[in-house]
């Protein structure tokens, strides 16, 4: 059986367009959220910094992470998001089990 998959992602902006990431998430999260194997989806804010952001993602599988990344819609999200980006996501996997 696979393990659950963890990621952080961080994600910078070009200055001042913080609010193109919002608007972004706002209509992917649903659909995401959707998917079969999402068990989490959540994107922060960087606190006093409205371009820099964090998204929280876990899965019920690695199966479930490929299907997600093989979605039109997010592969239309990510075509799209160069435009506002300052550059590629960080993505942090994270191990299944925490340490302590």
């Amino acid at each position: 059986m696979s393990q659950p998959i963890q990621l952080v992602i961080q994600i910078t902006t070009q200055p001042g367009r913080g609010k193109e990431q919002t608007a972004a998430y706002e209509r992917l999260a649903p659909l995401v959220r959707a998917e079969d194997g999402c068990l989490q989806y959540d994107l922060h804010q960087v606190s006093g910094d409205p371009d820099r952001f964090v998204l929280i993602e876990r899965w019920a599988s690695q199966e479930a992470l490929d299907a997600h990344d093989a979605t039109p819609h997010m592969v239309e999200a990510d075509a799209a998001s160069p435009a506002f980006r300052a550059g590629p996501a960080v993505v942090v996997r994270l191990d299944a089990q925490p340490l302590a």
